[in-house]
């Protein structure tokens, strides 16, 4: 069979597309079109997040379920408002669900976009109110009230509408857009929303700076009301039932290294070269810090804004400084298997330390009160995220090089 001869590579004006100047390759001209209109993985790992604080926050503390014989949807039969309300709780519960709203809708772009998706985000707000306060018909510690799912309803319909307004300036080849893909490598969505999320996990009151994930006291507890005997867990794994002054002092000041170093190192995972190490990893630790002292000052008294700054915390900030320093450049295996490590032995330690004496009799003034929501958010991330980000570092998606 004949075939057609090729072109004489020695032209190359054969091989140009029409309309295009030599000497410039058509990937370049179209990549503005190309990465215009794209959808946002950033944006669904973040809506999948925030929809899970908000079913924990709803429905915390997960315990005491009991079936009254009411209908889920009672709150609904009822048109009046209930006696007892404040602006706080409406206010509250219309800004909870605008973030919800706007994330609907930055997910569903490009896909969905302007009316429709404010009508999607708006019935989807509707629909996870409702459940929300179905469910809640289930809980003693909880009530149900027409009240939250129109707020929260609305807050989301608002929410949509923000979206709507900003979403092709976020998202089509704004500053932000290019700064992400400049800085930041491809698989890098799912490692910024953990990121986004570990200064929040600060807020939740915790025996140790940066001690996320202490599991056990809560399992044994839950053990211990379901076995109906006292069941101590952690009394299991560690080698003495008590420790002296020194070493709740080594045991706050490697978890404080390990959790910084293991947050700072996955961020690190995530960038190019071209991007602001050290900025960076400063501006993630520093807002860390910062709200933590606005947390505590806040859920506690304003004197009490640093009462975590122990010498075992001051130590563990100091070590996990230095370790950052000399692996700040380490290649990009090395850093991945060492944000886990780090992070796996600090679930270790704050899991088998004994909870310190001095903080539990601070703890016992904090009254959650009208906070028993945004408490529960927090405690799910304080609880969760070490896990999150152990299984995020695990993903085959890092075994890519950064560019």
């Amino acid at each position: 069979m004949n075939r057609q001869a090729d072109p004489p590579a020695s032209d190359p004006r054969l091989t140009q597309a029409p309309g295009q100047a030599a000497g410039h390759a058509p990937e370049a001209a179209s990549a503005p079109a190309a990465t215009a209109g794209r959808s946002s993985a950033l944006a669904r790992a973040a809506l999948l997040a925030y929809v899970l604080l908000i079913v924990y926050a709803s429905w915390y503390p997960f315990s005491g379920w009991q079936n009254h014989g009411l209908s889920p949807l009672i709150f609904l039969e009822h048109i009046e408002l209930p006696r007892y309300w404040t602006k706080f709780d409406a206010i509250t519960n219309v800004v909870g669900y605008v973030p919800l709203g706007t994330l609907i809708v930055y997910a569903l772009y490009p896909r969905v976009t302007r009316l429709a998706a404010w009508l999607l985000a708006s019935a989807s707000g509707v629909l996870l109110s409702g459940l929300m306060e179905a469910v809640q018909t289930y809980l003693p510690s909880r009530v149900s009230s027409n009240l939250d799912f129109y707020t929260n309803a609305a807050g989301c319909s608002l929410g949509a509408l923000i979206g709507v307004l900003t979403v092709r300036r976020l998202l089509d080849q704004s500053q932000l857009y290019q700064l992400r893909r400049r800085w930041f490598a491809p698989q890098a969505s799912q490692g910024l929303v953990l990121l986004a999320l570990w200064p929040l996990a600060q807020i939740y009151p915790q025996s140790f700076l940066f001690g996320h994930g202490q599991l056990l006291p809560i399992l044994s507890e839950w053990l211990s009301e379901l076995l109906d005997t006292e069941i101590d867990l952690g009394a299991w794994l560690r080698p003495v039932a008590t420790l002296t002054v020194e070493q709740y002092w080594l045991s706050e000041t490697i978890i404080t290294a390990c959790g910084m170093v293991g947050a700072a190192l996955t961020l690190l995972c995530l960038l190019r070269r071209p991007a602001p190490r050290a900025t960076l990893v400063a501006a993630l630790v520093g807002a860390a810090i910062v709200v933590k002292a606005l947390a505590t000052a806040l859920l506690f008294s304003p004197e009490n804004a640093f009462v975590w700054v122990t010498p075992g915390a001051e130590g563990g900030l100091l070590i996990g400084a230095i370790m950052l320093a000399g692996l700040a450049f380490a290649p990009h295996v090395a850093q991945r298997r060492l944000a886990a490590l780090t992070l796996l032995l600090s679930l270790l330690i704050v899991n088998t330390t004994p909870a310190n004496p001095y903080f539990v009799a601070t703890l016992q003034t904090w009254v959650q009160g009208k906070f028993l929501n945004f408490n529960g958010a927090a405690q799910f991330l304080s609880l969760l995220w070490p896990f999150f980000t152990v299984w995020y570092l695990w993903l085959p998606a890092h075994g890519q090089q950064r560019q």
